[in-house]
């Protein structure tokens, strides 16, 4: 049977964007995505770049191969979509992933208070199990997800200030884990 996805956002979980901006946290390089237009293309997360200007990325080089020892199949679940292959992947040692493309839903409001992500994400998921990691994430989440999934699924707030760390994979890895029991088969 196949792998649990596991739906990785860029900014929050690998980029800390919120970390004070004059310290990079330790372990992380920086990298400058330019702005559309510089590059010959148009490069970066829609939306996040304004006026052409680059911005500023810190990943962490040994996040790749950490994700890749979780047991899930990684998936981008980010705005970057398909420029996280690009951008992202190969400065943390990731190979080219799928991606999930959010389309017309991209940044689109919804009433009930749920991350615009989540729809396209179970869509996307079928009827996997799967986790989720994003800084986004609220109560509204979880309850639509355990209302409309039917697989087990795990959403894993990370801390934009911070960004992944031990605790996140070992709670990832945990999940994963118990998946592979006598009642899911995976």
């Amino acid at each position: 049977m196949a792998r649990p996805l596991l739906f990785l956002d860029v900014d929050g979980p690998l980029n800390p964007y919120a970390a004070q901006p004059e310290r990079r946290p330790e372990g992380y390089t920086t990298i400058r995505v330019p702005g559309p237009g510089r590059d010959g293309g148009g490069s970066g997360p829609s939306g996040l770049l304004r006026r052409g200007k680059p911005l500023r990325v810190r990943l962490n080089p040994g996040h790749g191969a950490a994700l890749l020892a979780l047991g899930y199949e990684l998936c981008w679940a980010t705005t970057w979509m398909d420029e996280a292959n690009r951008w992202i992947g190969p400065v943390i040692g990731l190979p080219a992933l799928p991606f999930v493309d959010f389309g017309d839903a991209l940044f689109r409001e919804r009433s009930d208070g749920v991350h615009w992500k989540t729809e396209a994400l179970l869509a996307y998921a079928g009827d996997r199990p799967f986790a989720w990691v994003d800084d986004e994430q609220s109560d509204a989440d979880e309850t639509y997800v355990h209302a409309h999934h039917t697989a087990p699924a795990r959403l894993h707030h990370v801390n934009p200030r911070v960004g992944l760390r031990d605790d996140d994979f070992t709670a990832l890895a945990s999940f994963a884990a118990s998946l592979s029991g006598p009642d899911h088969g995976f």
